[in-house]
């Protein structure tokens, strides 16, 4: 069933065009989070595989903040495929889903540790994403470092 789009395509491509790649609402709240947690990062660091939204050199962990629409988080209410052109929404989806991951591969080949937090994720349960990093950070640790998710410090 195809649905014709309500917009002109002058319109379409005006909207498109403003939907941001990098410094998303999501993306830095998820940044003012970890920022207030003590933790201090690199963003979108050009010679990683991806861009990577966040960089934790000394952890050898990055971050990717994925919008639940565009890279299609399963279960997810804002994962929907659009009515119309659908098969042109198909082939986009698929090649985002495709090229993270390469991306994600490429990276631990690399040896980085590589999370992924969804658009819904970080607005229903920031503290759960918080947490969900400094767990990370602690393993990383033998000695097991003490980290807070209110105020991290390392002992």
């Amino acid at each position: 069933m195809n649905v014709i789009d309500i917009l002109t395509p002058e319109r379409r491509s005006w909207n498109m065009s403003r939907i941001k790649g990098q410094n998303t609402g999501p993306e830095r709240k998820l940044r003012s989070m970890l920022h207030k947690s003590g933790l201090r990062f690199r963003l979108h660091r050009k010679d990683l595989p991806g861009k990577p939204d966040i960089v934790f050199p000394k952890y050898q962990t990055v971050i990717f903040v994925n919008g639940c629409f565009w890279h299609r988080h399963k279960g997810c209410a804002m994962a929907y495929t659009p009515k119309s052109r659908t098969d042109f929404w198909q082939a986009k989806f698929e090649r985002t889903i495709e090229r993270d991951a390469r991306k994600t591969k490429e990276l631990r080949a690399l040896g980085w540790k590589v999370l992924t937090f969804w658009e819904c994720e970080i607005n229903s349960e920031p503290e759960s994403c918080i947490e969900r990093v400094l767990t990370t950070f602690r393993e990383s640790y033998s000695l097991t470092p003490r980290i807070s998710a209110t105020k991290s410090t390392i002992e």
